[in-house]
């Protein structure tokens, strides 16, 4: 028989989809009692190497409020050749093409292991994507030569039909011609004006015809271009967006010859102790508005690499004073700030801009400082796009990050989906509250959406610029069937997922996804609802929840929030006598629930403390999009432990596990660390390693290096690798994410005996002399400040002293202190359980 576990594995490698509930409670009343929300993360393009694309557009169901496709969860009259949607009940004729279907002669979409599957639309129109690389040459000459390296490597990863253009920035703003013979053309902007989508068309002269005889000596090579609503061949192929944006067959040679001369801005800073002036955001401006004014609705990325802040024009986010920082947290936290609210404003309404139009925008961040991408957040949420955040063009990190940019699957194409919408459809038993993640609201309503709104609401549709295969919606569900209304049981509700989106290829194509649970009456089947919690899918829920939350709440109302959550959430399932905390048990799938809320409550996602705005702003982004196994490392950390006792092992993510005689690997998403422990720095220190009868030794060090590299060669973007040892600087970043059951004030983890012991330990060492003279019993008496009890020692002899050092020596092996003040998770789920017991709560 399968297990629940079973079962939900099995639906996410099917249908990219997991569920905080697989028993849904069949009233409003009860599902308002659950805490956790119903609700859904779902990869809409999950890849399955067994769902090839069908070639036939998919059955609609004719109720026009409800035009849900057909799936395998419809019933089906084959002899009257009629199906029975599952969403509106509504009976429905096959199409013509259907007339030959039989029990043993199905189409794929009828098919249960096919649950999701995908269509590709021949009648669409073919376009290729569209790349624009928006390039800030504000940079050293050593930075700017890194960039254009990775640039000219990307034009052999894009596909030969994808159109290319090249805006560079710096004080000004020039946009590069591709098409000019002979010599290199560009049209040079200010830095320091907005300028709109018509006046970038009208200054680029996009739009003018040009003479006959130019279209015809054009049509050849730009036929394949033709434009969204242009009418007829000649049309499209004399518009003069051509100029600038041109298949990479055609200009692969000229846009590389171009890079390679690109310079440092010429413009010189005024005086020492000036910044840059760089015109970030009216570059971005002009990119959004070429594209907006030459291929709306088309699959486009404009790629911006920038090595510092815009400090000039629209969306500046500090002046060119380096004297004056850029804004911290601190800074935000007292309304300090000159420039940001009026920087946010210019890139949100940009990123609107671009996501109308299903253009995405990617921002590669690499500086020491800050370069303002908590202003330029948006640009990425609402679009879709990469952020990526480093210290230098000229590292691994961005090199290897932007080469998996253009990562390929098993068929040749681009592992990138462009210009998507997203709808839902529901049950009528339920509605559609809102969705989380890359996206924006289409603001399309009908009778399926809720009043109760969670992250974008009010709609059922959402547009997506852009997704990969990792690219993860979260969305929620509020039950609306009232309780008088009993369901029957054996009742199943149901939700379907439809993503139209622009293949690589330049097809359009659907994927659809339709789910299904069971019904259950809380009031007599509470143990089937609970046992169908999915304590993995409600952290990441969770926190996606509280994450949105924080970028409008102050941060101890969302801490207190996540609290009275948890709490609400063991009353209800948990198992206890009234005020007896000892007795609180949890079931083996809410076990874990409270641990992952204690590593999120401690994450930086919460606490911006030794962060700068730009680095919350990037886990956030990251946490946001990531699936569900990414995103759980990156609320809770994963540490494996190497050692001569046997073969590598995961261990708790406590200080107990940081052991002298121990190698450890902690994978946190955004770096992975290898921590050698004391006993083995020292031996690495020796280079016993380099010794042939110490070769077991020097396998022992390198295991961890290999696991490492196997993470850093699949992971997007790649992680900062970090290698340290006992009492090395970079070892803060493992014992800050730690639990810290034994820090410098409490000792907690071997309890109250072994702390008593200690204290007894270091009092006896002040007497040593006199009890190796003495004969006298010797009483210490060692007090807890923590807890305020006192213990009793007996020493009658230096015997004993010498027993107390043993005992601490073998403390010391069980673990390292942490400077922190950071309660512990032992006392974090004390508190709860007697929260989660009390009458009075």
């Amino acid at each position: 028989m399968t297990t629940y576990e079973e079962f939900i594995q099995q639906n996410e490698d099917r249908d990219g989809a997991r569920l905080t509930w697989n028993v849904w409670p069949s009233s409003r009343i009860d599902a308002s009692r659950q805490v956790v929300p119903l609700a859904c993360l779902y990869q809409p393009l999950k890849e399955r190497s067994d769902l090839p694309p069908i070639q036939y557009e998919p059955v609609l169901c004719t109720r026009a409020n409800c035009r849900a496709i057909l799936n395998p969860l419809c019933q089906v009259d084959y002899r009257a050749k009629l199906w029975v949607c599952n969403f509106c009940f509504q009976r429905n004729p096959f199409p013509p093409q259907y007339a030959a279907i039989s029990e043993q002669c199905q189409p794929a979409e009828l098919i249960p292991t096919f649950s999701t599957i995908e269509y590709t639309l021949a009648r669409a129109p073919c376009m290729p994507p569209v790349f624009i690389f928006l390039v800030d040459t504000c940079m050293d000459g050593e930075e700017l030569d890194a960039l254009k390296d990775s640039l000219q490597m990307s034009l052999s990863l894009l596909p030969p039909t994808a159109l290319v253009g090249l805006i560079t920035f710096g004080k000004m703003i020039q946009v590069h011609e591709l098409g000019a013979e002979g010599c290199s053309k560009s049209y040079v902007f200010r830095g320091t004006k907005d300028l709109t989508a018509k006046q970038v068309q009208d200054m680029l002269g996009i739009g003018r015809m040009v003479s006959g005889s130019q279209a015809v000596a054009a049509q050849p090579m730009l036929g394949q271009q033709r434009m969204p609503g242009a009418v007829g061949t000649q049309a499209a192929a004399s518009s003069p967006v051509n100029r600038f944006l041109q298949p990479v067959s055609k200009c692969d040679i000229a846009l590389g010859d171009l890079l390679s001369e690109l310079q440092r801005d010429p413009w010189p800073v005024a005086t020492q102790g000036k910044r840059y002036l760089r015109s970030t955001g009216a570059a971005l401006a002009i990119a959004v508005g070429l594209l907006e004014c030459s291929y709306p609705n088309t699959g486009a990325r404009i790629m911006t690499f920038v090595g510092g802040p815009c400090s000039q024009g629209p969306g500046q986010v500090v002046d060119d004073e380096l004297k004056h920082p850029i804004r911290s947290h601190h800074d935000i936290h007292k309304d300090n700030v000159k420039f940001m609210k009026k920087a946010i404003k210019h890139y949100d309404a940009l990123a609107l801009r671009a996501a109308t139009n299903g253009h995405c925008i990617d921002i590669y961040s690499c500086a020491l400082d800050q370069t303002g991408l908590m202003e330029m957040k948006q640009c990425c949420n609402s679009t879709g796009g990469h952020m990526v955040m480093g210290d230098s063009f000229n590292s691994s990190l961005f090199k290897q990050t932007f080469q998996r940019v253009f990562a390929r699957d098993s068929r040749g194409d681009l592992k990138m989906a462009f210009n998507g919408t997203l709808e839902v459809k529901c049950s009528r038993e339920l509605k559609i509250s809102g969705g989380i993640g890359s996206c924006v609201s289409l603001n399309v309503k009908n009778p399926s959406v809720s009043d109760v709104e969670i992250g974008m609401g009010q709609t059922v549709q959402w547009k997506l610029c852009t997704f990969n295969p990792s690219t993860t919606m979260s969305f929620f569900f509020e039950v609306v069937n009232q309780h008088s209304a009993p369901i029957p049981q054996g009742g199943r509700g149901s939700m379907q997922f439809i993503t139209q989106y622009q293949h690589p290829s330049g097809q359009r194509r659907i994927r659809v996804t339709t789910l299904a649970r069971n019904w259950a009456d809380a009031t007599t089947s509470i143990h089937h609802i609970s046992a169908g919690f999915d304590q993995e899918a409600a952290a990441v829920i969770m926190a996606r929840m509280v994450v949105y939350r924080a970028e409008t709440d102050e941060g101890p109302d969302i801490l207190r929030w996540v609290d009275r959550q948890l709490i609400r959430l063991c009353q209800k399932f948990g198992e206890y006598s009234k005020d007896d905390p000892n007795s609180f048990r949890l079931a083996q799938n809410f076990s874990l629930f409270p641990q992952f809320m204690y590593h999120l409550r401690r994450s930086q996602f919460l606490q911006v403390f030794n962060n700068s705005p730009d680095e919350t702003t990037f886990y956030r982004h990251m946490l946001m999009r990531e699936d569900l196994t990414q995103s759980l490392i990156m609320i809770q950390p994963i540490l494996y432990s190497y050692s001569f006792n046997g073969p590598p092992e995961p261990v708790l993510l406590d200080t107990s596990s940081i052991q002298p005689d121990r190698i450890l690997l902690m994978d946190t998403f955004f770096q992975i660390l290898i921590y050698h422990g004391e006993t083995i720095a020292q031996w690495r220190a020796l280079k016993y390693q380099d010794m042939p009868e110490y070769e077991n030794f020097k396998q022992l060090l390198q295991a961890p290096v290999d696991d490492a590299q196997e993470i850093l060669q699949t992971r997007f973007p790649m992680p900062r690798y970090i290698d340290t040892e006992h009492g090395g600087s970079q070892a803060r970043f493992l014992l800050s994410k730690v639990n810290p059951s034994q820090t410098h004030n409490n000792m907690y983890a071997y309890g109250q005996a072994v702390y008593d012991v200690l204290c007894a330990f270091l009092i006896g060492l002040l007497f040593a002399i006199y009890l190796s003279v003495c004969e006298c019993q010797i009483v210490t008496t060692a007090l807890n400040p923590m807890r305020g009890q006192n213990a009793l020692v007996h020493y009658n002899s230096i015997s004993e002293v010498s027993h107390v050092n043993i005992i601490f020596a073998n403390f010391m092996d069980g673990g390292a202190p942490v400077l922190t003040d950071d309660v512990s998770l032992q006392l974090f789920m004390e508190h709860l359980k007697k929260l989660a017991v009390s009458s009075t709560t």
